[in-house]
């Protein structure tokens, strides 16, 4: 008997351990589709729903002769900026643009993605503010190859 109701405990526990972990990842990936969709679709309320105010987000980008340089940094309201043309001047992504997530790690108060967007790679820096993950650091780089 004693061991039928240890059992149960360590099922029980084990069930919820894993339930919680499955919960942070999805909102790990909430945060990072809606930093997607918020660029790919203009829309500011996405971007301030996943991005910090402190944002640092800085990357590389392929110039003509074919070598990597860094971009200049977007900060939070750059984000947002660039979110308000995207909208005003309708240059939206293609439908088929790639928007994949894909969570590295959650800890207990801080996760890493990679996501593949139309314009390259990023990876993600998460941090857990209260019961929400945020996006405080990226490093991009872009174009995507064709492959």
């Amino acid at each position: 008997m004693k061991k039928s109701i240890v059992l149960f405990v360590l099922l029980a526990t084990f069930s919820f351990v894993n339930a919680q972990s499955n919960a942070e990842k999805e909102s790990v990936e909430k945060a990072c589709l809606n930093y997607i969709e918020g660029f790919y679709e203009g829309d500011e309320s996405k971007l301030k729903a996943s991005l910090q105010p402190s944002l640092n987000k800085f990357g590389f980008w392929k110039n003509k002769e074919g070598d990597y340089e860094q971009q200049n940094p977007m900060s939070f309201e750059n984000a947002l900026a660039y979110a308000r043309i995207v909208l005003e001047k309708k240059q939206f992504p293609k439908p088929d643009a790639p928007k994949k997530v894909e969570v590295l790690d959650v800890g207990n108060s801080i996760a890493s993605a990679k996501i593949t967007a139309w314009w390259g790679i990023d990876y993600i820096l998460l941090s857990k503010r209260g019961d929400k993950w945020m996006i405080e650091q990226v490093l991009w780089e872009g174009p995507l190859e064709k492959s």
